[in-house]
């Protein structure tokens, strides 16, 4: 399925993807290929994309995700992608990913377990 991620700053993910776990307002909510039509919010959290070639992860503030049974299309306010970008090394992005969770998370339960998923990533790639 085709999954794209747009933040203000610009497209932080388009790709061909095997299933996407979204921090949805109401829990965590995994969608597959075939997944029934649905919008819903997102709270700050950790976007997990699974695709053939491995997994990446996407740090976000909150946003809006519309899923039909071929694509995911989410906005969202703020995103941070947990590898290394042009002109940002790993490093770079794995610290503003906690301040932007430390920033925005609701409660200690969620800004744990997204830092968790944060440093789990980083020890992967650094």
């Amino acid at each position: 399925m085709k999954l794209e991620i747009v933040a203000p700053s610009g497209r932080i993910f388009e790709g061909e993807v095997n299933s996407v776990t979204l921090p949805g307002s109401d829990g965590e909510m995994g969608v597959l290929d075939g997944h029934s039509s649905l919008v819903t919010t997102l709270k700050a959290g950790v976007i997990d994309i699974k695709k053939d070639s491995g997994e990446e992860l996407v740090d976000v503030n909150w946003g809006y995700a519309d899923v039909s049974n071929k694509s995911v299309n989410i906005v969202v306010d703020e995103a941070i992608p947990l590898a290394a970008s042009e002109g940002h090394d790993i490093a770079d992005n794995v610290a503003k990913a906690k301040k932007l969770m430390a920033d925005f998370s609701d409660s200690a339960q969620t800004l744990a377990y997204a830092q968790g998923k944060i440093e789990s990533v980083a020890r992967n790639l650094i």
